[in-house]
């Protein structure tokens, strides 16, 4: 289903989200000295848009938690200086009041925030005649509704000129990354809102600055428009995430580095594509009756278990199967998050169709 947000519909020349649009700036305006001097060399660059936290919501209460209304001066500062618009984090009512009355041009709901409908229902209302563009970031769980319904109660409060942030998703297990980038909900969100621009957060994602450009190349392979990376003049002396940001060199050396790939299928490609895709088709069909498969003789043991009173789980049978599909997907080039998410995935199901034939009269 296609989710019908109304957005602004303006000629690709002054779309504000102009792919690729780079957003970049410090995780937390820590004094003005700093957010200058990281501004003027990101204008530079050519960065048109300035990121900074001036409330930062914390895990902890004894950690920095942004300097408040204060550096908004600062950014007043960027804008006269460097003529580069200003976007902040907003995550009550108080912080947009503020954030309008210092003028600043862009509004960004962070992820704890759009993961609670009612702070996001709040920030909506206040903005109501209020003509300003915002952009969402993921919730922290990777529910692509509760993504969706944040950016509906935005655009439903008559704010057309938006954008969505993947930052990655917080996770239990012990990964490579910060936030795992879980790609399959951006993507499901590009599927139902498609006129949505997309726009990747490397640096909440990787939680350190030697993945960056991983994440951000994916991102750019995967047509979404444009990057915000948190960058700091002296990145190593920053109070709050201080290994995931760069300098702005850094940025530079990054951005120079992406390619930019040609997201229209030239005529000629399209026959070569064709084909491979009715492989892939074929093969999907191909696994979905084997998963057909699998749950008939998955009834069948729910069956001579109910007859024997046997419990539905078996804790070692399934820590010893996913250990040996571990080792078997590695050796086939699969990644192991792909193998636990794709065999617990099965395993439930497994489950599932167990328990309705245990409850079967």
């Amino acid at each position: 289903m296609v989710v019908d947000v109304h957005l602004e519909s303006a000629p690709a020349e002054s779309q504000l989200f102009k792919k690729p649009v780079y957003i970049a700036g410090p995780c937390s305006a820590e004094t003005e000295e700093q957010v200058m001097n990281t501004a003027v060399p990101l204008a530079a660059m050519g960065i048109r848009i300035f990121r900074a936290g001036i409330w930062k919501p914390r895990t902890r209460p004894n950690s920095f938690e942004g300097v408040g209304s204060v550096g908004l001066r600062w950014l007043q500062r960027v804008k006269k200086e460097t003529g580069m618009q200003v976007a902040i984090e907003v995550a009550n009512v108080k912080h947009v009041y503020e954030a309008l009355k210092y003028g600043v041009d862009i509004l960004w709901i962070g992820a704890r925030t759009s993961a609670n409908p009612f702070a996001v229902q709040d920030i909506a209302d206040s903005l109501r005649g209020v003509d300003i563009p915002v952009m969402v970031k993921n919730p922290v769980n990777p529910d692509v509704d509760l993504w969706i319904g944040a950016i509906e109660r935005i655009n439903n409060a008559g704010i057309t000129r938006m954008a969505a942030i993947h930052r990655g998703f917080s996770s239990y297990d012990r990964t490579l990354y910060r936030n795992v980038p879980q790609w399959q909900v951006p993507i499901e969100l590009r599927r139902r809102i498609p006129q949505m621009p997309i726009i990747t957060d490397p640096s909440h994602i990787c939680g350190n600055r030697e993945l960056l450009f991983d994440i951000s190349q994916k991102a750019m392979d995967l047509n979404f428009d444009g990057l915000i990376i948190e960058t700091h003049c002296n990145p190593d002396q920053a109070l709050s995430d201080a290994s995931q940001q760069v300098t702005p060199e850094g940025l530079k050396k990054l951005l120079e580095r992406l390619v930019l790939r040609d997201p229209e299928v030239k005529e000629e490609l399209m026959l070569t594509l064709a084909a491979l895709r009715d492989q892939i088709d074929k093969m999907d069909d191909r696994i979905i009756n084997m998963l057909e498969e699998r749950m008939k003789v998955a009834e069948k043991i729910g069956a001579y278990k109910k007859l024997n009173n046997i419990t539905i789980l078996q804790t070692k049978r399934w820590d010893d199967m996913l250990k040996n599909r571990l080792q078997l997907g590695t050796r086939k080039g699969l990644s192991e998050e792909f193998i636990v998410r794709l065999f617990r995935s099965i395993h439930q199901e497994s489950i599932n169709h167990q328990t309705r034939i245990m409850n079967e009269e």
